[in-house]
């Protein structure tokens, strides 16, 4: 349905003094912080696990070699959506307005409307990842933020704490440690580390104070911040305003391919006219996805409350 000048009787009429509603500033590109972005080619896109070698045995004096096996471990599939949205204009409406140019002010809505999409999306893998909510699962078949990442040879990998706990110095200590301790999927050890913590906004303030704070949080003990004494969160923090847990945080750790973003088509806009009613009509539209390759790319926590 077009807009028409019923629906602007105000914009009709001298004597307005301001439009408003349509110009408010967007929280865009967050997800920057979070995800790899690649380019696709395709409908979908595939990524593959692959196992590598164990640990390397002793081969005894004239016996022969030990030979190991690789194999694949799990895939992942990305499928590009595609994300659309238009509006019209009657040309009565384009014709009647007094003040500026309709199409410019709702093409910029529309691009806000995309945008903010965009972010959602993105958001959701973390969002519905959490051991709580559990509606988001990672290729090796459980939840993106488990405690049991199963591996070939049969142990596990923990990217979230058994006991959900808030975001503080100790809790952040305690994730960083287990990142340190996860094996690949033949039980070696990986050099993994973190790279960003990614809170809500109700977390800046805390993390802010463990991050930055030259002293111990919360002691009037003259003991070091640790956590900034070592470098152990080098990138700082960034704030995701598009997470719905207001108590959860997230590590994004440098394992590669782990959260991936695959834009297929980059965001487009057109417009045309109708011939018989004089309507004009915009239209933007864009395909990509969002997911996870590698769950050791993030760990992730839901806090206790």
């Amino acid at each position: 349905m077009a807009i028409s000048r019923a629906q602007m009787l105000k914009e009709l009429l001298p004597g307005l003094n301001a439009l408003f509603g349509l110009t408010y500033e967007t929280y865009e590109n967050e997800s920057d912080e979070i995800y790899e972005t690649e380019t696709s080619d395709r409908s979908f896109e595939e990524e593959v696990k692959l196992t590598g070698f164990g640990q390397a045995p002793v081969k005894p004096e004239g016996e022969a070699i030990s030979y190991d096996t690789a194999s694949e471990s799990f895939s992942v599939r990305y499928n590009n959506e595609t994300i659309a949205m238009g509006f019209a204009i009657t040309e009565e409406a384009m014709e009647d307005n007094l003040y500026d140019s309709l199409s410019a002010r709702y093409t910029k809505a529309l691009a806000r409307a995309m945008a903010y999409t965009k972010q959602v999306k993105a958001a959701y893998p973390l969002n519905q990842g959490l051991p709580t909510t559990d509606n988001f699962d990672s290729g090796d078949g459980v939840s993106l933020f488990n405690t049991a990442h199963p591996t070939v040879a049969g142990g596990n990998n923990a990217n979230t704490p058994t006991t959900q706990t808030d975001l503080n110095e100790t809790s952040l200590e305690a994730a960083v440690i287990q990142i340190a301790g996860w094996v690949d999927e033949k039980g070696l050890l990986i050099a993994a580390r973190p790279r960003k913590l990614i809170v809500p906004p109700n977390n800046m303030f805390v993390a802010t104070r463990i991050l930055d704070s030259e002293g111990k949080t919360g002691t009037a003990d003259n003991d070091i911040n640790a956590i900034k004494h070592n470098g152990t969160i080098p990138e700082g923090y960034s704030v995701n305003h598009y997470l719905t847990d207001t108590n959860s945080w997230y590590i994004i750790t440098d394992v590669p391919n782990g959260m991936k973003h695959f834009t297929r088509v980059p965001l487009q806009t057109s417009m045309d006219g109708d011939f018989d009613t004089g309507n004009v009509r915009y239209k933007a539209r864009e395909r990509y996805s969002f997911g996870v390759s590698d769950p050791l790319g993030i760990f992730g926590c839901e806090g206790a409350s």
